[in-house]
């Protein structure tokens, strides 16, 4: 019978069989890259997957440049506005790309929602310090319940709000002027339309140059972002102020809506301006959601209403069958001005809405006027 070996091999870690990551055989680590050596840019667009930044602005260097976002960001949205981190190739040469591995700390961030009871909060932009809400006196019709809502989100996000009023040719503004008189909100309205250059092509509004120039006071050193219904004179408005080419548009004769002639938001330098004064138009739209905003908070943004909620009940729900809500004595006590009532149910139509029990307003108010 055969004598077996007494040799004893000797192991080593070459003998050891290491069965490759599915995903790779490189070591995973959560340590990122510091980027110590990105530029700072602010995004002007966003258009599928390429982000365009301006770089060095006001100075001799500046330029625009085109990106692409890092794996590490793919979760967070980048929108117009966002100040970023570009690593690689910033010259913004043709044919170019950069990486976009850094988004700096916003100073505000303007959201909404598309329906009251959607979880999912959507950043319209970034880092706007002013919110320049557009309506037409008529064609299409002011929807109060809308700018309501968009001075709710401008309060919450801790940006000023500014009413600006166009075609008042087709109707007097007086009526959607007062609903406002008892808030601290800047508002500018047109002029005649006598003597008023056109618009050009296919748009409805006559351009005001007292608006533009007022307007353009108003944007001085700031970032603005526009937020309007389509045809309400946005783009007009901004080509006026920034020497741009953004599409005009007027209103469907069958809908009285108008039609959508921006895709995407667009930052834009105002001409003649300080340095630092930028316009974001973004397009047009029909819904403004507020899921994301506490009910006190939207209470407290109708300024002559909000500080009535101090004698409600604890828990207070502040619509028409909330027992002991104190709105209803602060309205009939002519606290909140004349227009009281009418902000009242405007209020009340927007938490209905939130709570899922109405109409959204922007879509069923009527106009005023």
């Amino acid at each position: 019978m055969a004598r077996r070996s007494s040799t004893r091999r000797d192991w080593d870690e070459t003998d050891v069989r290491v069965r490759a990551h599915k995903s790779g055989s490189r070591p995973r680590t959560k340590d990122r890259p510091a980027h110590e050596d990105a530029v700072t840019g602010r995004i002007v667009t966003v258009d599928r997957g390429r982000y365009t930044a301006v770089l060095d602005e006001d100075t001799d260097a500046e330029r625009l440049v085109v990106a692409v976002r890092a794996k590490e960001l793919r979760r967070r949205p980048v929108v117009a506005g966002d100040l970023v981190g570009l690593v690689g190739d910033v010259t913004g040469a043709p044919d170019t790309l950069a990486r976009l591995v850094r988004i700096e700390d916003r100073s505000t961030v303007l959201r909404r929602s598309a329906d009251d009871d959607d979880p999912v909060e959507r950043v319209v932009v970034a880092n706007a310090d002013q919110l320049v809400v557009v309506v037409a006196a008529a064609e299409p019709e002011p929807r109060t319940g809308f700018v309501d809502r968009a001075l709710v989100a401008a309060y919450d996000a801790g940006i000023d709000p500014l009413l600006c009023i166009t075609k008042t040719d087709l109707r007097d503004p007086a009526g959607l002027v007062a609903h406002y008189t008892a808030l601290e909100l800047p508002v500018l309205v047109s002029g005649p339309a006598a003597g008023a250059a056109p618009a050009g092509d296919g748009a409805s509004l006559p351009l005001d140059r007292g608006l533009v120039e007022a307007l353009r006071d108003r944007l001085d050193g700031r970032v603005s972002v526009l937020l309007g219904h389509s045809g309400v004179g946005k783009s007009t408005l901004v080509n006026a102020l920034t020497g741009a080419d953004r599409a005009t548009g007027g209103v469907n004769a069958v809908t009285g809506r108008g039609r959508h002639t921006s895709s995407s938001a667009l930052a834009l330098k105002v001409e003649d301006a300080s340095p630092g004064s930028w316009i974001i138009d973004t397009p047009g739209i029909r819904s403004f959601g507020l899921a994301h905003v506490d009910p006190d908070r939207i209470v407290e943004a109708f300024d002559e209403l909000g500080e009535a909620i101090a004698e409600c009940p604890k828990g207070c729900r502040h619509t028409e069958d909330s027992p002991g809500c104190a709105l209803d004595g602060w309205v009939a006590r002519g606290r909140a001005g004349a227009a009281g009532p009418a902000r009242l149910a405007s209020l009340r139509r927007l938490l209905r809405a939130r709570e899922g029990s109405g109409d959204a307003p922007e879509d069923k108010e009527l106009g005023v006027g």
